[in-house]
This record gives structure tokens, sequence and C-alpha cells, in this order.
């Protein structure tokens, strides 16, 4: 077996085999490597590496603050994406700083070059193309696993990211067929591997919109959409450097009741209506026919146009997945504006795949009842690159930090957007596939993409994953955050006829005596970029003083979400022992105790989260405790 700090590889063997080379397992193997174990990566085809089946796109809504947080933790997503960036835009840019969401089109064809040979450049990484088709387990522990070619390598931890591709049924129309996404080989022998270990399956489905010939649409007619944002994923780019990427334009178009119709009549050839396909949906990401099914009120429906890549000529129709039978598929994409005589590169289709119940997992992502065995990803029942790289990141360092000894990385729901996401996973377990949304976190306001450095960094380098240059810079980047609210807080501005006249033309009332300000700054129409005239102290580092006005403003609803956040950490420190029996605790309703015996929470903080059990039943448990 590979030591933990031999670069080189016996043939055979490894510290940790990572399965599946998706976003959960790029970021998976990584994060092992970089910390100094030697790992396999094995891929179903290397020329599908940090494949983008679905959207080329990385952030938005919610993901976007993953992708912030991945990066602030040393992972790969942001620095790779900020790389490839072909359109940068920033949401809800109208709305508070905690919903914020950057989101970028990617080069497609780019993102996966990228991520190859970032995994071929690291030194304890070997990227190895091979079908897994069974673990191996001695006395309850993972000690290898076993390729569809009969060849055995020795591990000593695995890490599950299978993506779509386990038992993978590709659906259009009538027409079914085993596959994994497009059009690759599926994974068709481990799930019943991971059944004799007792892992509980579910059946998911997801499904892709058609790739059209760009030269075959009319854009001049379509809604163009620009960039307008500048600010990198990664601390590790500079906004400069991501100043020379392109901003090639995106294009929105709309259905209409020509559209419908078209669906409405062929609904009795939609597999997803007429039981053909019997996984699980996601519910924030639906297919056109649900859409005009479930919204039948609404008399179109918004699309976005978006390129693959420079190089190419194909373009992806975001919202409208379907998974209707060829020839409708045609008929209803010509009745779009500027698409009526629309070429279909690649049609629509949707996938069923098995994933499994998350419950079955602690929250460093390790199987409860099987030593070493980890899982990320759509494996896990969630939907999104995003969502599989933080997984993928968590389960690949605690991976390492198990098999050197040390104590494992755990983020509470108040930490981040990954701790929530995991949380939400194993104490609740998820029916469809899971996507992360602003609106699910009861933090909003403490886990904006803005401060995600400042939150996740520090944890970053306890794990060993940034380095001493990056770290300095982090450093020195929260010290003149400080300073600049302190100097902030500390300097008084004077009455002056400008300066009130640019606070009436702001809307609101001016001043008649000396004011600080950062007073000034707590007001709701205030920002520096209105006082820069009459501060001169004022620093040209929009990092800085983006991150002072948003900590000067919101200064009170921050301190309010830090005190439940810190009552809930107390919540979690209260631990329960492994052996305790609910069955025998008197007070417990039924429910709760089987709810609770089934889940084996580790805190009262954890048990207050999971469906069934109630607040009565927590106040059982703590005075069993002896709370």
């Amino acid at each position: 077996m590979a030591s933990v700090t031999d670069g080189r590889f016996p043939l055979g063997s490894c510290d940790v085999a990572v399965v599946g080379a998706g976003h959960a397992g790029t970021e998976a193997a990584l994060a092992a490597a970089r910390l100094g174990l030697s790992v396999i990566l094995f891929t179903m085809n290397l020329d599908a590496v940090a494949n983008m089946p679905c959207n080329p796109s990385i952030g938005g809504t919610g993901k976007g603050h993953l992708v912030f947080e991945i990066d602030a933790l040393g992972g790969q997503m942001g620095r790779s994406a900020d790389l490839v960036t072909l359109q940068n835009r920033m949401l809800n840019s109208g709305k508070g700083p905690a919903v914020h969401s950057k989101r970028i089109q990617a080069d497609r064809a780019e993102y996966h070059k990228v991520m190859k040979h970032v995994l071929e450049s690291e030194p304890r990484l070997r990227l190895y193309q091979a079908e897994i088709t069974d673990i191996l387990t001695e006395d309850g522990a993972v000690c290898g696993v076993v390729t569809s070619l009969g060849a055995v390598f020795g591990c000593r931890a695995a890490i599950i990211c299978s993506g779509t591709y386990l038992n993978g049924r590709v659906v259009v129309g009538e027409c079914a067929y085993s596959s994994g996404p497009d059009g690759l080989l599926p994974a068709n022998s481990l799930t019943d591997s991971l059944k004799k270990l007792g892992v509980r399956f579910m059946r998911f489905k997801t499904g892709t919109p058609p790739r059209i010939l760009r030269s075959s649409v009319d854009l001049s007619v379509l809604e163009e959409q620009r960039g307008d944002c500048d600010v990198p994923f990664s601390a590790l780019t500079d906004r400069d450097e991501l100043a020379k990427r392109p901003d090639v334009p995106c294009y929105i178009v709309y259905t209409n009741g020509e559209t419908h119709r078209i669906i409405r009549e062929n609904l009795h050839r939609s597999p997803l209506f007429s039981g053909v396909i019997e996984g699980v949906g996601p519910r924030y990401c639906p297919s056109i026919e649900d859409k005009v099914v479930r919204f039948a009120d609404k008399p179109r429906h918004q699309l976005f146009v978006e390129p693959l890549g420079e190089d190419t000529e194909e373009l992806y129709l975001q919202g409208f997945s379907s998974s209707l039978p060829a020839d409708v598929q045609e008929k209803m994409l010509h009745t779009l504006p500027g698409f009526e005589h629309a070429v279909i590169m690649r049609h629509a289709y949707a996938i069923e795949y098995d994933c499994i119940d998350p419950t079955q997992l602690d929250h460093t992502l390790a199987f409860r009842d099987i030593k070493g065995l980890y899982g990320a990803g759509q494996f896990n029942g969630t939907s999104g690159y995003e969502e599989a790289a933080a997984q993928g990141l968590i389960a690949g360092i605690n991976a390492a930090l198990s098999l050197k000894g040390e104590e494992p990385l755990e983020l509470s729901r108040s930490d981040g957007y990954i701790g929530f996401l995991i949380d939400d996973l194993v104490t609740k377990g998820t029916n469809e596939p899971y996507r992360v949304m602003t609106s699910r976190s009861e933090y909003r306001l403490l886990l904006r993409q803005d401060n995600a450095d400042a939150r996740l960094t520090p944890m970053g380098r306890r794990v060993g994953l940034i380095d001493d240059e990056r770290w300095e810079k982090y450093l020195d980047k929260q010290a003149r955050i400080e300073r600049e609210i302190e100097r902030a807080e500390n300097t008084t501005l004077h009455v002056d006829p400008q300066l009130n006249e640019a606070l009436v033309q702001a809307g609101t009332a001016p001043i008649e005596e000396g004011i600080r300000i950062a007073d000034l700054l707590r007001r709701p129409q205030v920002t520096y970029a209105l006082l820069k005239p009459f501060d001169p102290g004022q620093t040209e580092d929009r990092d800085i003083i983006s991150e002072a006005q948003i900590r000067i403003k919101y200064d009170g609803y921050i301190k309010k979400q830090l005190s439940a956040a810190e009552r809930s950490r107390r919540l979690e420190g209260k631990r329960i022992p492994a052996d305790l029996d609910y069955s025998k605790i008197d007070g417990l309703r039924l429910e709760a105790r089987a709810k609770l015996s089934a889940a084996k929470p580790g805190s009262i903080g954890e048990a207050s989260r999971i469906s069934g059990v109630s607040p009565a039943d927590i106040s059982v448990l703590l005075i069993r405790l002896g709370e």
C-alpha cells in the first residue's frame, strides 16, 4: 500500500481511489493529492473529464456562493472558471448583497482541457481511464476497487463521484436505451456491488435541451444580453486578468402560444407523463413540457440562448430541456422567433440514474457504516456542477485528513452554503435532485459570496490547502478592510453645500452638522461612490470599500445573525452518545424514536433538524442528557 507521503505509485495501489472525474471527482482527487496522499482518479472516458453535459455555465443564484466558497477553501473550480470565462454577470445585483450571485458562461471544451491538464500535472495524482465495477472491503473497511477489466487496485479510502452514469438510461420520446450523459457508456455494475454492502439507492432523473447550429438562427431578432461584472471567482485571479477574457453575447427568446399548443398536443408521447420515466426530476429545473403543464396560466416562458464556446457553432437553449420525441422537438423549436429554420445538432434527452439516500452519510460525507467510503455529487442526490464540486472538495479533504489521523473538516450551517448543503442532505435527505438556493439558508446575510474568504480561508489554511503566499495576501486584505471600517467610524465629514446637494439628489436628508462617514453609509441611499468627492482618504481598492460598505450598512443585522449562529453552535456542541438507545427514553414520540434511531445524530443541533423530530422531543433529549 502506498504511504501517505510517497509521490510514486506502486502498481495497483494508492491511498485514495476516486471513482468518476466529473466536477465532484476532480475536486476530491485534487484535494486529497494536494494534502499529500497518493490518488488514482478513475474515469469512464478521459475525454469527458470535468464535462459539462448540461449547461455551459458556472455559478448562478446560490451556486455562485458555492464557487466562491470552494475557492476560499483551496479548491480548483473558481480558478478554472475564470480562465475560460466567455461572459461574466452578477445576478440579483438590484437586491441586497446576501443574494448577489455571480454566473459565467464558460467555454465548455476549454474548461475540460484546463481541468484535465491540472489533474495531469498534480504530482501525486494518477488519472486513469477505467470503469469501476466493485468496491472491496475487509472487516467493514474499504480496501480496494476492481475495474471492468478485472484489474484490482488497493486503496485505503474510496470516494464515489459517479454523476449520472450509474445505471444511466437515456429517454427520448418512445425511445429508451442504456447510456451515460452525452452518449457515453453507463456504469451498470457498481450499484449492485454497493447494494451488497448495504447501501440504499434511489432513482432520479435530469434532462438537457437541444443544441442548435448558430448559423441557422436569426440572432438579430433576439434580445441581446451582455456581461456586467468584473469580479473573479478566485482569489488567484486579478481583475486585469479577467478583463482580458471575451464578453460573448447571449440572447433571450420566449416561447409562445403555438409552442405550448404543440407541446400539449403531444403530451401523450412524453415519457415524463406516460410513465416511461420513473426517476424523480429536479423541481427547480423542469423540462419545458413540465413547465407548460404546471404553469398552464403563463402565456410564455423565458429561454436563454448561450454559446458552448468560442470555437464552436453550437448554441445551448437554456430552459428548453425536454424528453419529447425528436420530431416534436423540431416542431416546437421552429415556433420560436428567430428559430424558424433552426437546425438541431443534438436532440434534447432525459437521463435516469441511480443515487443514494444521503442520510447514510455523516457530515464528513463518509458512510456511517462503511469505513473509508465517501460519496459526493449527484451520487448523493444533488443537482448541479457547483453542488458536486463543493461535496467533492469536502469528501477529498476528509478522506485525506482521516488517513493522516487528523481532525475532520465539518462545516456548520453558519459557516457556509457548503455547510448547509451537506447538513440538509445528511440530516433531512432529499426526495428530488437537491439544489442550493439562497432562500434555504437561515444565515443569508452572513453567507455572502463577497466574504467567503473571511469565513473559510482560515479553514482551508488549517487543513493545508492554502499556501503561505495566498495566506499572507488574505491576511493583508482582511487587515485593510478592518482599517477602512475603523477609518469610516472615526472620520467626520463637515457641512458642505455640495455634499448636501448630493445627499438631497440621492433622496436623503442633508446634514446640519459634522457626521461620521460610517453614519452616512448606514443610510440606504448613501454609498462610498457618492461620498468619494468629499472623502479624500477613500481607498481606490474596490474590493476593500465594497466589503467595508456592506459590513457598515448591515452591521446590526449581521450581529443578530451572528448571535443566532452562536446559539446554534451551542446546540451543535451538545454531543449525543453514539450508543444512545432512543427506544428507552420516556417522553419521546414514536416517530421521533424511529427517526433518531435511523439517523444517529451526533449532536442536539443535528437532531433538531431531522424531519419528524419536534421541539418537544429536543427538550426531552436535553433533559435525558442532563442539560
